[in-house]
């Protein structure tokens, strides 16, 4: 048996939608160059597609961190286990995400780079999970609000799999034992 995927954004419903970001944030930075700080590894699918919409100039930094080590739920620790190469102090910064549930990793991840004091500082996210949220994160541009369901593809995994993916699927794992 194999894991059960029902798609729930097509590849091109996901295009759209970052075209439609890509603009709103083109005219907003208008005459500014913008930061986009891409969290690894989820958002590097997103991130790239976004940073092809934007008309302004863009540079990319990229942050990894963690507050699950090999747990499935939140220790709610949050780990940098890469930071950013250059400093953002007086920079536009676009921290761009994959999926925003619990809201505590970047709820922590938000504090740390404000006191780096960027001129500016907003959130961008794929999706928003709002019904998994326990600490406050104010979201500036979201492509898709999503159920609480285990979603994958377009950057999201389940055991490293489907990141690969060209569209976002719920995924039913396979509890079959017999093979």
């Amino acid at each position: 048996m194999a894991d059960k995927l029902e798609i729930m954004f097509t590849e091109r419903k996901i295009a759209n939608k970052i075209k439609k970001l890509g603009a709103q944030i083109s005219e907003e930075y208008q005459g500014n160059e913008i930061t986009m700080v891409c969290i690894l590894k989820g958002a590097c699918f997103f991130a790239c597609e976004l940073a092809k919409r934007i008309t302004v100039p863009v540079q990319m930094e990229f942050m990894r961190c963690s507050s699950y080590g090999d747990e499935t739920i939140s220790s709610g620790v949050v780990k940098i286990i890469q930071d950013l190469d250059k400093p953002i102090r007086d920079k536009h910064i676009i921290v761009v995400e994959d999926i925003i549930d619990t809201g505590r990793t970047m709820h922590y991840l938000l504090e740390i780079l404000r006191q780096r004091e960027p001129a500016s500082l907003k959130l961008c996210s794929l999706l928003d999970k709002p019904d998994r949220r326990v600490a406050e994160v104010n979201l500036d541009y979201v492509g898709f609000t999503v159920p609480d369901k285990f979603i994958v593809g377009y950057g999201l995994d389940y055991a490293q799999k489907y990141r690969n993916l060209p569209y976002i699927a719920e995924v039913t794992p396979d509890e079959g034992k017999g093979e």
